[in-house]
């Protein structure tokens, strides 16, 4: 049986939700799929929006895949700054070997 990664969500105000996610789904899936607030991914997670923009624990950044080149230039136009643990959560899939994951959302996306 497959373990199922939680990734806890926290909100700018500091609300923690804490999600079931789906082994090969987004952090962006994972959220719209379960109502979380903060996350709105409007291109449904083909790198084209940054309304998925989250900051990503400091302590789980050296276990996700790098920023793409595509995914850095589409950080540069996030409707709140971005900062050196900055990610746009649909490119951040859940797996078992990543485990657990912790992101904040923005104040704003849009």
């Amino acid at each position: 049986m497959t373990n199922m990664p939680k990734v806890t969500y926290v909100s700018d105000a500091g609300e923690v939700r804490v999600v079931d996610g789906l082994v090969g789904d987004s952090v962006m899936q994972t959220a719209v799929r379960n109502g979380v607030p903060g996350i709105t991914g409007e291109c449904g997670g083909v790198l084209s929006c940054a309304t998925c923009h989250v900051f990503v624990d400091e302590a789980d950044l050296d276990r996700l895949e790098p920023v793409s080149g595509l995914e850095d230039e589409m950080l540069d136009g996030t409707v709140v700054d971005r900062c050196p643990n900055s990610r746009l959560s649909c490119q951040i899939k859940l797996s078992e070997e990543l485990g657990d994951l912790r992101v904040t959302t923005p104040e704003a996306q849009e």
